[in-house]
């Protein structure tokens, strides 16, 4: 599948974003596009072949160009990662079952809202992390903890950190469980 993703900052300081994609299997190409953060609204065509998809791509991209959308080069996303305490060392098959459920709804919360992408996750060590990066990190953490609250059980054993561009590897710890002062990968 082929896909575009491109932003512009509004004089008021909103982030905007469109986004275009080729699913060759299906035969279709999307549009997607709003305010980052908030629900996307999307445009699709059926039948659409491999060469033609390519050039939509390509008039899609030079248009976002032409009204001043930009790419965000992964160097400049912040990391937010949600961090679940579990029960065991290695986790459970019903940890392997929280970590599928919790990375599937987050990918798309995310990418329907323009906010980023997940990276991955593992699990070890007694957690389940799961690894994101994104454009407007305090909209990210809100919508990390609104979409894992409807999307699992665990909810009380969240935590999320976030770390910015400049130093990547250091996390501030942004929500967790009472008690909880400190967080490590």
């Amino acid at each position: 599948m082929s896909f575009l993703r491109f932003y512009r900052r509004r004089g008021d300081g909103t982030l905007e974003f469109r986004e275009a994609w080729h699913d060759a299997e299906a035969a279709q190409f999307v549009v997607n596009h709003g305010t980052v953060g908030h629900v996307s609204t999307s445009k699709s065509t059926d039948d659409v072949d491999a060469a033609a998809g390519e050039a939509l791509l390509g008039a899609f991209a030079a248009q976002c160009g032409e009204d001043g959308y930009a790419e965000i080069p992964e160097s400049e996303l912040h990391r937010v990662v949600a961090q679940f305490s579990l029960k065991t060392q290695d986790g459970t098959e019903r940890d392997r079952f929280l970590e599928r459920q919790a990375v599937g709804a987050l990918a798309a919360y995310l990418a329907w809202r323009g906010l980023g992408t997940v990276d991955g996750s593992s699990l070890g060590s007694g957690k389940l992390t799961i690894f994101t990066r994104c454009v407007e990190p305090n909209k990210a953490v809100a919508a990390v903890k609104t979409c894992l609250r409807e999307a699992t059980s665990d909810f009380t054993k969240l935590s999320i950190a976030v770390a910015g561009p400049d130093e990547p590897e250091a996390f501030k710890l942004k929500h967790a469980p009472a008690g909880v002062r400190s967080f490590s990968l």
